[in-house]
């Protein structure tokens, strides 16, 4: 079975229930929720080596910030099907690795939302009005009004690098103090920036014209030391710089030179290249920063909500359903499978038939998407016929890393929209082409919601699918029939339904019998040897995920 799809341990009388190992703390409410459908192991205090040791024995595996997951971690749990990350980054993750193993890895991208936001507004107050050293000097006994002179943050140019939830809310808060807002973030389309009220520019003008630089972006190998010499060499005098986003994104070597030379006033961080910043040049300008550790989550709200999050999608994607932040499998968001219903198993379901059907080694594999279908993202239905494709032949596949397994094995995969949208019906073709020709099958889904296979090859048929199936194809003549069902017979195996297809009297047919029960390669064999069938295919969709209620 695949690792996104099978529960494997037994407890209890006949009763499956995955054990997750949760890492880090998190709040009781959410342990109360995990513990309601699944084996819970509460360890928030592990250390690197002895998650090593025992993460083969879940799973699932729920983290905070402490906690790295590394590709020996994900190499060691040979179970694992999720990771979960309370909170929004996942650099503590091997994203790759997770993927390469067909771990799903998930997070809680909402949960903190006000919480970061509100402490990135914080820092900038006491970055403005030099809060934190004023309160030190009088809890020393001083009274030092004339040393301790401040800005305003009203009618000043704030650059925001980020507009997530995050970036957007601090966006909102500094309009309402009458600060003027830049922004950028490749991602953002002009008509959201404008919903915001926010100037959307380059990374160049937010350098030149900002007051204030607020990050609010994923470190990635892009926004790595993205803050660096030649930025700050150019950035507008008299800068102040917040980051509650991610340590890294700023080089602190950079930093602490441009606040020595007088360019950049001051920082306010409460992230660090590494943590804690223990040999960070940064101690050199400490009394020109306001420093945190690592506290944009750390609210009751965030980590009551995060940890309610995150808990019930691990519960949930661990007992049939699916996550609602995954990370490294984004086109499978609930919200996308819904639109697009049963076709999602439907192609899961013809992946599976033409790979089985398909001739020799396997070159490429193509999604045809027909009707109003075509105007959805569809992205999820070529993952599925790929996972359907590879689910007999490879036992590690599920849709995380559907799409590696073809792109490591030279795999061409391509999808195709139809343009005509005035369709009678929506539909999806599933080709797969090999070395020795190809394999076709149509397919769509009934107003009465029930999946139908419209076409083989070049063959009109009406299939249901079922969960066994035999494919023959043979000259169309009498006693074809009798003759497969005999042989049936002989291995006591029951068939359910039959449909057959042909391109004339007496021409070549194709016949698909549903059936109760497997089929072993004695009798595929002897099928195959028979002289009037020249071909005999038996397809399960055992490993095809559960049809979508």
């Amino acid at each position: 079975m695949s690792k996104v799809l099978a529960n494997e341990t037994l407890t209890g009388k006949d009763k499956l229930i995955s054990k997750v190992l949760v890492a880090d703390e998190i709040s009781k409410e959410g342990i109360a929720i995990l513990e309601s459908a699944l084996s819970v192991e509460y360890q928030p205090d592990i250390g690197a080596d002895g998650l090593l040791e025992i993460i083969g024995q879940f799973d699932a595996l729920l983290v905070r910030s402490r906690s790295t997951v590394t590709r020996s971690v994900l190499e060691a749990g040979r179970r694992l099907k999720v990771v979960g990350r309370a909170g929004v980054g996942v650099d503590n993750i091997d994203l790759q690795a997770a993927t390469e193993a067909g771990v799903l890895v998930i997070n809680s991208p909402e949960g903190n939302t006000a919480s970061a936001a509100e402490h990135a507004i914080g820092l900038m107050f006491a970055l403005a009005r030099l809060i934190p050293a004023a309160d030190a000097s009088m809890k020393s006994g001083k009274w030092e009004r004339s040393k301790f002179l401040g800005c305003e943050l009203f009618n000043k140019t704030l650059g925001i690098i980020g507009l997530g939830k995050v970036g957007s809310r601090v966006a909102q808060a500094a309009q309402a103090l009458g600060m003027k807002v830049l922004g950028f973030d490749p991602l953002i389309s002009a008509e959201r920036a404008e919903q915001l009220n926010v100037q959307s520019v380059g990374l160049e003008e937010i350098w030149m014209k900002a007051d204030f630089i607020t990050i609010h972006t994923p470190k990635t190998r892009e926004t790595t030391n993205l803050i660096n010499d030649s930025v700050l060499a150019v950035v507008k005098p008299g800068l102040r710089i917040i980051n509650t986003a991610r340590g890294g994104i700023i080089d602190e070597g950079a930093l602490t030179r441009a606040i020595m030379d007088g360019r950049v006033v001051g920082a306010a961080l409460d992230v660090f290249e590494k943590e804690p910043p223990v040999d960070s040049p940064l101690w050199q300008v400490s009394d020109r920063l306001v420093l945190t550790p690592h506290l944009g989550a750390s609210t009751v709200e965030a980590q009551f909500n995060v940890a309610i999050d995150l808990a019930e999608q691990i519960r949930d994607f661990m007992t049939g359903g699916m996550a609602r932040s995954p990370v490294n499998l984004p086109f499978m968001r609930p919200e996308i499978l819904r639109s697009l219903g049963k076709y999602v198993w439907l192609s899961e379901a013809m992946g599976a038939m033409a790979g089985e059907l398909g001739p020799g080694a396997i070159k490429e594999v193509e999604i045809i998407v027909e009707g109003s279908l075509s105007q959805k993202n569809t992205a999820p239905l070529a993952i599925a016929a790929l996972r359907g494709l590879f689910a007999s032949k490879i036992d590690t596949v599920t849709y995380v890393n559907a799409q590696l397994i073809a792109k490591n094995h030279g795999i061409q995969v391509r999808e195709t929209k139809s343009e005509d949208t005035t369709a009678e019906r929506d539909e999806i073709t599933v080709i797969v082409s090999g070395d020795q020709g190809k394999a076709t099958i149509s397919g769509t889904i009934l107003a009465h919601n029930e999946p139908i296979i419209t076409r083989i090859n070049e063959f009109p048929i009406n299939l249901t699918p079922q969960r066994y199936m035999l494919f023959t194809c043979h000259s169309d003549q009498p006693g074809m029939v009798a003759r497969v069902a005999g042989i049936l017979g002989k291995f006591d195996i029951n068939i359910s339904t039959m449909s057959v297809a042909r391109r004339g009297v007496r021409q070549e047919a194709v016949m698909v019998m549903t059936l109760d029960d497997p089929l072993t390669a004695e009798l595929v064999q002897e099928l195959s040897g028979d002289p009037g069938i020249h071909m005999a295919k038996f397809v399960a969709l055992d490993n095809v995920c559960p049809m979508q209620q």
